[in-house]
């Protein structure tokens, strides 16, 4: 059990400050009696007056804003649930930080499109595992294969180029690295979407795409940028040679086609509104096996059970009389 609003409970401080008034004012109603100095006029003035009426009013009151505040803190208890699982398939998302990303043939970035591509595609394949990869010159895992969405997309926002310092783009790392991820769950379809630029500096990765899709892997591919190229920002400036001319990166969609080829998948653009339904009509094609769903926490409130007491405690306070009848 936890409390949403805890210092909401500083609202309690209420009360002290209603039984301050009731005692000054009790202490005062004894001074101003005794002032009369005729005992008989007093309970003529206060005839039906009852003390103990006066006190439970006030008793019920103080109960019904004690559960009011209560019921704005909200109680409510951690239950953990876990869905029960569904048919999905593997699929693996791997994602260009090579530095030539940077560049804005395409707006905003290179690399923020495809970070903006990922939310999209990510948000059509709810109900598949999903994993990311990042690879330049070399590859690693920012995330294994999950259906915590979340967690992927925070990751996939995040992503520079300043966390591989193996810089330049070999595409056979990424490849190997889907290798292994997906022999742990061998019964499930397999598919590696590769998001990238397709300048290739190192490497013979058609070989490895044409091993991996004969080992049941698919691999669909994803250009950003443009033909006519573009320059790379960095902190002092663009990058240059070493002898001091700007570096022009240009995108090789080549490339990526024919690695899409070998992979048995497919070579779309960025730069396309049908990239991410075709990609999600390809995921969804994929062979299906169990997929045990990410577990989460739900809330459950219990304010509700305390507001009907303090509302029918306010309906008593105020039904019930300051004075009790008299016989005439």
């Amino acid at each position: 059990m936890q409390l949403e609003n805890p210092v909401l409970l500083h609202l309690l401080w209420a009360l002290l400050l209603q039984a301050i008034l009731l005692v000054v004012y009790w202490r005062w109603r004894k001074r101003t009696l005794r002032r009369l100095g005729s005992p008989a006029l007093a309970e003529r003035l206060l005839l039906g007056f009852s003390e103990k009426r006066f006190w439970l009013k006030n008793g019920l009151f103080a109960a019904a804003l004690a559960l009011l505040v209560l019921a704005i803190v909200n109680p409510r208890a951690a239950v953990r649930r876990t869905p029960p699982p569904q048919l999905g398939s593997d699929v693996l998302i791997g994602l260009d930080i090579s530095r030539s990303m940077l560049a804005k043939d395409v707006s905003p970035s290179r690399l923020q499109q495809a970070q903006k591509m990922i939310r999209e595609l990510v948000a059509s394949l709810e109900g598949e595992r999903i994993g990311l990869l990042f690879f330049a010159g070399d590859a690693y895992v920012q995330m294994p294969l999950s259906t915590d969405y979340e967690a992927l997309l925070m990751f996939a926002s995040n992503a520079t180029p300043d966390y591989i310092t193996d810089q330049g783009t070999d595409f056979t790392p990424p490849i190997d690295l889907a290798a292994r991820l997906f022999a742990s769950n061998p019964e499930s379809g397999h598919a590696l979407i590769l998001f990238s630029d397709g300048e290739q500096h190192n490497g013979l990765p058609l070989e490895r795409a044409r091993q991996a899709h004969a080992d049941g892997m698919i691999i669909h591919t994803v250009s950003l940028g443009g033909d006519a190229g573009a320059t790379i920002p960095t902190a002092g400036g663009y990058k240059r040679d070493f002898s001091g001319a700007l570096v022009r990166t240009k995108a090789n969609p080549a490339m990526l086609r024919d690695i899409a080829e070998a992979g048995g998948g497919l070579a779309l653009s960025g730069s396309s509104a049908a990239t991410i339904p075709t990609l999600t009509t390809e995921v969804r094609n994929l062979q299906k096996n169990a997929v045990e769903a990410q577990a989460y926490t739900e809330y459950v409130p219990y304010f509700q059970w305390l507001l009907l007491p303090a509302l029918l405690l306010l309906i008593l306070e105020q039904v019930l009389w300051w004075r009790k009848k008299v016989k005439a």
